[in-house]
């Protein structure tokens, strides 16, 4: 049964595809009518939380998921499955979570639109580059024959697009932004969730006879990712706010942009898509675990 998962292939239909396209640019199109320029130029204005952020997420939580993968040797789909998590960027969600966590609520808005941006280029380039540096996945990767370049074709127009469309209407309809974001992020996310609970209706013999092997290692994985964000953070010296919010950058990631790669381009490869789709509903559990915990807590600069 273990070897049958990395060539097992999860049920999905073209028409769900495309559910979870449109989901995911409504998503991110939502995030994006609460973003302006000046929240990039406030960025800029402070490069260490910036490129704290971007370190965090874009080149230590890959390079954690790598030596973690080294060390506890999963199943090559499954492990193709973790760099595909680390590879994209921060979830949407990620916002109201760090709101929710009394953290810097601007800072998360504007570095989920700035790492939406970079992921065009660093979400490919990781998926491939330390894909390749384990032998296992490596493997995989030359079967599926990944074209780099679609993949920022698509990331670009299911992350990109929205983004620069959802600022156009911040900027020139403000009352409009206003009230589509009130409707969209709500729907939105109630859309994403009914989507993970019908994919696994549809693959529920899969699931059952198969959790056991991803479960584990998917809430060892997400710790990590938010033990790192807010540990760097901390070594960075910035604030506690700060702090807060980069571990829930880094550790809330963007699963459904994971699932719809891997339904894309790797045919619903099953220890891969098994691992991203729990990932995509414990993440949310555990984010707002952590967030609830802070909620609570008494503020601290």
């Amino acid at each position: 049964m273990v070897e049958n998962l990395d060539s097992l292939q999860i049920n999905f239909d073209t028409e769900g595809l495309w559910v979870l396209n449109i989901t995911l640019a409504i998503i991110m199109f939502g995030v994006a009518l609460g973003i302006t320029i000046d929240d990039f130029k406030r960025l800029f204005q402070n490069p260490k939380i910036l490129f704290t952020g971007i370190i965090s997420q874009f080149i230590l939580l890959p390079l954690v998921t790598f030596i973690f993968i080294k060390l506890v040797n999963p199943m090559p789909s499954i492990a193709l499955g973790m760099l595909m998590v680390a590879a994209c960027p921060g979830g949407n969600i990620s916002n109201f979570m760090t709101q929710m966590a009394k953290g810097n609520a601007a800072l998360s808005v504007s570095l989920t639109a700035f790492a939406t941006l970079v992921s065009l280029v660093m979400t490919p380039f990781n998926l491939s580059f330390w894909g390749n540096m384990y032998a296992p996945t490596a493997e995989i990767l030359q079967t599926i024959e990944l074209d780099p370049m679609e993949l920022v074709k698509l990331v670009t127009l299911i992350l990109g697009i929205p983004l620069i469309l959802g600022m156009l209407v911040r900027k020139y309809k403000p009352e409009l932004s206003a009230k589509l974001s009130k409707i969209l992020k709500p729907i939105s996310l109630i859309i994403f969730m009914l989507f993970i609970v019908i994919a696994f209706y549809d693959n529920f013999n899969i699931f059952i006879n198969y959790i056991h092997y991803v479960l584990i290692l998917v809430i060892a994985h997400n710790l990590l990712a938010l033990l790192l964000g807010f540990y760097f953070a901390k070594a960075m010296r910035l604030s506690y706010k700060d702090q807060k919010t980069l571990s829930i950058e880094t550790g809330i990631q963007n699963s459904g942009l994971g699932l719809l790669l891997i339904f894309s381009f790797f045919h619903g490869l099953g220890g891969m898509a098994l691992l991203v789709a729990f990932w995509a509903i414990w993440d949310i559990f555990s984010g707002l675990i952590l967030a609830s915990y802070w909620a609570k807590q008494k503020t601290k600069n």
